[in-house]
């Protein structure tokens, strides 16, 4: 069964069609693609382990000053983003889709 799986992916991987969809999905070789990974990706991560401890207390603290309705939402947001700190699988996306970019 394992053998008759991986012979199947390998079929795939290799058909015309797969290459052609992962070239395809390829993020464009410019500053514009190399900024969109690092800006969506990499900096937003980067931000969250530096500095999760200081966001996550203000919006604590804003939440206590009986805000309006959407600026409850936004410190809530807030909150749920930083408040564990950065993820390394979104770091390691980042950085294999700079990688992709570059080869």
């Amino acid at each position: 069964m394992k053998h008759k799986i991986k012979t199947k992916a390998q079929q795939i991987a290799r058909h015309p069609t797969t290459q052609k969809a992962l070239i395809a999905l390829k993020p464009e070789r410019s500053i514009w693609g190399f900024l969109g990974i690092v800006m969506f990706l990499i900096v937003p991560e980067i931000v969250a382990f530096i500095w999760s401890v200081p966001i996550t207390a203000f919006a604590n603290a804003q939440l206590l000053l009986s805000p309006a309705l959407i600026e409850k939402q936004y410190y809530d947001l807030l909150l749920m983003l930083f408040e564990n700190g950065g993820s390394w699988l979104n770091l390691a996306i980042g950085a294999a889709l700079l990688i992709w970019l570059f080869f």
